[in-house]
C-alpha cells in the first residue's frame, strides 16, 4: 500500500518545470553518486546526515526527497522533516524508479558549473532578448533553482564571467550561445540533455523567435511582440527576468499540451 507521502515518478514528472514543483532533495550517499552522477532537472543535492541544515535551506518550502532506490534514506528523511512541519514526500523507487520511467530526463552532474549543491551564477548581457531570456528560465527550472544572474553590457560579458567565476550564457563567443543555425536556447538544451516533447515545443518557438525565422513558428511574431513590450514596461533587468520567468511559464504549460489549441478552447480544457 503507498505511503501518504509517496509520489511517482510520473507526477513528479508533471510538476517538474513549473513555477509550483516542490524543492527536489537529493540524499544519495557518494558512493552511489559516483556510480551514477546524474540528477533530476532542478534537484539539489544534500548530505541526509545534516538534516537541520536542509530545514534552514528549504526555508519551509515542500520538498520531495530522492535516493537511490526510495527506501530508508530518503522515507527516513522524509518523516524527518515532516517531524519539523515541513512538507515533505519522497520519491517511490528512488533514483533507479525515475530512471528506469520512461519520457523522464536526468541532468548530467558535469555539465552543471561550479560545485554541484552550490547556488549557480550565470553572467549575460543587459536587456537580454528572448533566446536569452528562454535560456535564464531553462536554468531556473531545471538545471538550478537558486541560480543567480548578473545582467551587464555585452562588451563585459566574458570579461565579468572570468573575474566573478560566472559562466556566460547567450553572448558571442561563450560556449553556452548560438551554434550554426540554432539559437542558445537550443544549445542549453543539448548541453543538459534537456529534451521532451513539450521542451522541443517550446524550443521551435524560441529558436523561430530568437532567428527571425518565423517560417518555423506561427507563434514567434506574437511572441517577439509581447517581449518587446514587456521590455519597455521593466527597464530593470531583474524585474524584466521575473517577468520574463512568468512569460516562459505560460509559454511552457502551452506546449506540455496544448500546441493544438486554437480559438475555440475544447470543454476539457477549461477554464
Amino acid at each position: 500500500m503507498p505511503l501518504p507521502n509517496e509520489i511517482t515518478a510520473l507526477q513528479l514528472n508533471r510538476l517538474i518545470g513549473t513555477p509550483d514543483c516542490p524543492a527536489i532533495v537529493d540524499v544519495c550517499v557518494d558512493a552511489d553518486f559516483r556510480d551514477d552522477p546524474n540528477l533530476i532537472p532542478g534537484s539539489m543535492r544534500h548530505p541526509h546526515t545534516d538534516l537541520p541544515g536542509l530545514v534552514e535551506r528549504l526555508g519551509g518550502k515542500p520538498c520531495i526527497v530522492v535516493c537511490q532506490k526510495g527506501r530508508k534514506l530518503s522515507q527516513g528523511a522524509a518523516a524527518w522533516l515532516r517531524g519539523e512541519g515541513l512538507a515533505a514526500d519522497y520519491l517511490r523507487g528512488g533514483m533507479y524508479g525515475w530512471r528506469d520511467t520512461p519520457g523522464t530526463m536526468r541532468v548530467p552532474a558535469g555539465k552543471i558549473p561550479g560545485t554541484v549543491g552550490e547556488p549557480t551564477l550565470w553572467v549575460t548581457r543587459h536587456r537580454p532578448g528572448i533566446d536569452g531570456i528562454a535560456c535564464l528560465w531553462l536554468i531556473r527550472r531545471f538545471v538550478d533553482p537558486a541560480a543567480r544572474f548578473l545582467f551587464v553590457a555585452p562588451s563585459e560579458v566574458t570579461a565579468v564571467a572570468g573575474r566573478f567565476g560566472a559562466t556566460a550564457v547567450d553572448e558571442d563567443g561563450a560556449v553556452r550561445s548560438h551554434r550554426g543555425d540554432h539559437c542558445s536556447f537550443d544549445t542549453m538544451l543539448d548541453e543538459f540533455q534537456l529534451h521532451s516533447p513539450a521542451l522541443d515545443n517550446l524550443a521551435r518557438v524560441v529558436r523561430a523567435a530568437g532567428t527571425d525565422r518565423h517560417d518555423l513558428s506561427p507563434q514567434a511574431a506574437g511572441l517577439l511582440a509581447v517581449w518587446a513590450g514587456l521590455s519597455r514596461q521593466h527597464e530593470d533587468d531583474q524585474r524584466l527576468l521575473r517577468a520574463g520567468l512568468e512569460l516562459c511559464d505560460a509559454l511552457f504549460s502551452w506546449a506540455c499540451d496544448r500546441v493544438d489549441e486554437g480559438h475555440e478552447r475544447p470543454a476539457d480544457r477549461c477554464p
